[in-house]
């Protein structure tokens, strides 16, 4: 079947593209918004990972982590790890809202998205707190995930999920203050029940938002929730969540 929405709303992009010539959110060399040197140094994650987590180890399993500490989402997956080109490209998108970079990087996750077989039924944006919505304008993942979504023919829907208390910046925290700090942070909407719902955010470290947010929908009676994430922030590449 045609996908037709998805093909409009790239060819909206490469109108613009037209109008006004893109630069690389990897490298910002111009021509494209994501030039084929970066698509070449992108990780993508694809190796052995934890059947949870998804953090990359030497065996197939379940990490040790996971098997004392088990996060609430089925399975977490990244697409890439967290360092430049992407890195680059995603503070372009978080920082200097170059919303281009959104339907760019959903494009070239789509392949790696697909060899995942999840079954889904809708796909859902971490949401941002209210004071920094206001401040950026928009919610950066939502760029990422709306088109991911209709790529995929999967119903995007970014309501059935809230921030029910504001939260403090989970970067500089240990795993235990990021878990404590996202505890009841989030609200799932009635639409999730009996779902397989895909919530998506931007970068993960320890995975303990997307964990708090798999709560809160379970306890809204989603059927399966998985994570998934752009990139992952390793420790030993010293790399920290944006």
């Amino acid at each position: 079947m045609t996908n037709w929405k998805y093909t409009l709303y790239r060819s909206a992009w490469s109108a613009l593209d037209l109008l006004f010539p893109p630069v690389c959110g990897g490298c910002d060399k111009t021509g494209s918004r994501w030039c084929e040197d970066c698509q070449k140094k992108v990780k993508i994650l694809d190796g052995i990972v934890c059947e949870v987590c998804g953090l990359p180890q030497e065996q197939v399993g379940v990490c040790k982590t996971c098997l004392v500490d088990r996060p609430r989402f089925r399975m977490l997956r990244a697409w890439t790890i967290f360092e430049d080109p992407i890195q680059h490209a995603l503070h372009k998108l978080k920082y200097r809202k170059d919303m281009s970079m959104g339907d760019a990087i959903a494009f070239h996750m789509l392949s790696f998205v697909q060899k995942l077989n999840w079954q889904m039924d809708m796909i859902i944006p971490t949401p941002l707190g209210k004071q920094r919505m206001k401040e950026r304008g928009y919610n950066q993942v939502a760029m990422i995930a709306k088109p991911l979504a209709m790529a995929l023919q999967v119903e995007y829907a970014p309501h059935e999920l809230t921030r029910s208390k504001e939260t403090r910046t989970q970067v500089g925290l240990t795993k235990p203050e990021r878990k404590k700090n996202v505890e009841g942070a989030f609200r799932a909407g009635a639409s999730v029940k009996r779902k397989n719902i895909v919530v998506m955010d931007d970068v993960s470290t320890t995975g303990a938002t997307l964990s708090a947010i798999a709560e809160s929908l379970y306890q809204a009676g989603a059927e399966n929730v998985y994570a998934l994430t752009v990139a992952r922030a390793l420790q030993h590449h010293s790399l920290q969540s944006v």
